[in-house]
């Protein structure tokens, strides 16, 4: 889940790595650090804490090389420390190397080494990568152009995990060595320069034209080439791929911070989004999927698999696909689901939700899936990223770039699109009412506006958290679809605000938890289903009567009188309800943590892009 730049070109090479640094300081903040290829050697310079303290240190000013590496830590193995901050070198100091991933048999490897001579100086699994590349290339008596290549490949074919590396040696001053597997990289390219990152908004300002490598592919780069071999040293050919993101929607654009933007965002994202997958005139539009209805009518059931958000999103599309499609559907956390051996076959269809394509339960889920016969599907928003190459099937969100840690214009995009999934899919099998599948992609294209409506609750949320932003407990209550919702809102509140809070169907509130409510404790509810609202104000009062606090968010007709607050929302369909419900509570979330003073961007123990098992 850490943060990995390059650079090999014609500029100094520091200045471009600070910037590719604190534009990934969202992939990891517990230390930082740069090397680079000088005329004495190579240059270590590293501390914990973010990226700024870098600034800082005595001597960055005159680093003068033209090629460098640098990472931004999530700590796994050893705790945060300059010692335990990348780069990591070997003993003679001879490779500097950056790693993004797990080694899983690094204690085998670090004994093996240690048994050579080799002496560690920090707790992390990396360290042994460095050491083991030194390894390979003493013990390698071919003088030739490709012994530095040799030493990477051969080190990290001993590698069990993931990993994304960038390496780079004074005895190769033009030359650096990168590879992944199973943890995201990508390499920018433009006349005399490489600009490589572990994700792509890091480095869009610079260039728009991408390699995207796949597993065990070896790239030697120098400032005006990059050559591409697979694990046996064959070169392949690989071309390069167009991005279309707007460098623009990696800045905060006069936000304080870019959760806040991307709350914002979401009337446009949605719109991307929708692109022209509707018409109201004719079917929704796949053409990267080709369905037939054959093909549906043979699947007995369908799995989305996801984490987190994404898994919440997934809770949404679940509602939609069983209503319109009428065809079993579960939902699962990625992270369990390969080890409880799902039921799947060659009838399945299983659907994978990740926003940056690189979560490596999701994928390892995904290839679970494929092995038992499944069919795959992958729902990301960055084109070319792990999921969408290994999935059978690949569409995409295009929210664009997503900075903050907490998820939102990801999560409303993912909804939409898995709702027109369903669309797609009811009209292919006929199996649904065509008057109300129409009226449901009206409701889609207004989507947009509503959105924007429903973000003028600004003001009234930022007034309630307020009032509550110092509690040390919040219950969030839905039923039915608003169910899916409160379990993203109690998620939100906890990832950014540090306040722990707890989602619950409604109607089991009696069933223990409500043990839980006592005097002045708040308890945030979302009536959206007219055929619930009834049974939901009476969840409702149960608390009310135990002195809760109440906030909730609803675009049904109820009597405000019983409640401490009320946010009105537009009316939609049920379906997509979660979309525009999901809001006011993005917004709440963000403006308690503002009242705490937390950085709301950054939360503490949490990184974007989850490539960690």
């Amino acid at each position: 889940m850490c943060g990995i730049v390059g650079y090999i070109g014609t500029k100094k090479a520091y200045p471009i790595l600070i910037s590719g640094l604190s534009r990934l300081e969202y992939r990891g903040y517990d230390s930082a650090g740069i090397s680079t290829i000088e005329n004495d050697g190579l240059s270590l310079m590293k501390d914990k804490g973010r990226v700024k303290n870098l600034s800082n240190l005595d001597g960055i000013d005159n680093l003068e090389g033209t090629i460098g590496i640098a990472h931004t830590r999530w700590a796994t193995h050893g705790k945060p420390s300059k010692e335990n901050s990348h780069p990591h070198q070997d003993n003679s100091k001879t490779f500097s190397v950056v790693h993004n991933g797990i080694i899983e048999n690094y204690n085998e490897l670090r004994k093996f080494l240690e048994n050579n001579g080799y002496t560690f100086y920090s707790q992390t699994d990396t360290e042994v990568i460095p050491n083991l590349i030194h390894y390979h290339f003493s013990k390698d008596d071919k003088n030739d152009n490709l012994k530095f290549l040799r030493a990477v490949k051969n080190a990290c074919l001993e590698l069990k995990g993931s990993f994304a590396i960038e390496v780079i040696s004074i005895l190769y001053p033009d030359n650096m060595i990168v590879v992944r597997q199973d943890s995201p990289l990508v390499i920018g390219t433009c006349e005399d320069e490489k600009y490589l990152s572990s994700d792509i908004p890091a480095i869009l300002s610079y260039t728009r034209d991408f390699y995207l490598l796949n597993d065990l592919e070896f790239v030697v780069l120098t400032r005006n080439s990059a050559k591409f071999y697979d694990e046996n040293l064959n070169e392949i050919k690989k071309e390069t791929q167009t991005i279309e993101w707007n460098a623009s929607a990696a800045e905060k654009d006069g936000f304080d911070d870019f959760m806040l933007k991307e709350i914002y965002e979401q009337p446009t994202a949605i719109r991307e989004t929708i692109g022209a997958k509707i018409n109201l005139d004719s079917k929704c539009e796949f053409d990267e999927l080709g369905f037939t209805k054959e093909y549906l009518s043979s699947i007995n059931k369908i799995y989305i698999v996801a984490c987190g958000t994404a898994m919440h999103a997934g809770l949404s599309g679940k509602n939609a696909i069983e209503k319109l499609c009428k065809i079993p559907c579960e939902v699962d956390i990625a992270s369990e689901f390969r080890y409880r051996d799902p039921i799947i076959d060659e009838k399945t269809l299983c659907i994978f939700i990740s926003q940056s394509g690189e979560t490596a339960d999701t994928i390892a889920a995904l290839k679970l899936s494929k092995e038992k016969g499944a069919k795959t599907l992958a729902i990301s928003n960055v084109i070319g990223s792990s999921i969408t190459r290994e999935a059978d099937y690949s569409i995409y969100t295009h929210a664009g770039p997503e900075i903050a840690v907490a998820s939102t214009k990801a999560y409303t995009s993912q909804v939409v699109l898995i709702n027109i999934l369903a669309i797609y899919f009811a009209e292919i099998l006929e199996n649904s009412d065509m008057e109300s599948l129409t009226k449901l992609k009206q409701d889609i294209l207004d989507l947009p506006k509503k959105i924007e409506e429903s973000l003028d609750c600004s003001d009234e949320i930022k007034k309630f958290a307020k009032q509550i932003y110092q509690e040390k407990d919040v219950f969030f209550l839905g039923r039915g679809i608003d169910e899916t919702v409160a379990r993203e809102g109690s998620l939100k509140l906890k990832e950014i605000s540090y306040i722990h809070s707890e989602s619950y169907a409604a109607g089991e509130l009696k069933h223990g938890p409500i043990a839980l409510i006592e005097n002045g404790i708040t308890v945030i509810s979302i009536l959206t289903n007219k055929d619930l609202v009834k049974k939901s104000v009476s969840n409702i009062q149960e608390v009310i009567t135990r002195g809760a606090k109440t906030l909730v968010v609803t675009n049904q007709e109820i009597d405000r009188n019983m409640f401490d607050t009320v946010i009105t929302i537009p009316e939609t369909n049920c379906f997509i309800s979660p979309i525009l419900s999901i809001i006011p509570l993005q917004l709440l979330s963000y403006y308690i943590s503002k009242e705490k003073g937390l950085d709301v961007d950054k939360p503490r123990n949490l990184a974007k892009s989850v490539t960690v098992e």
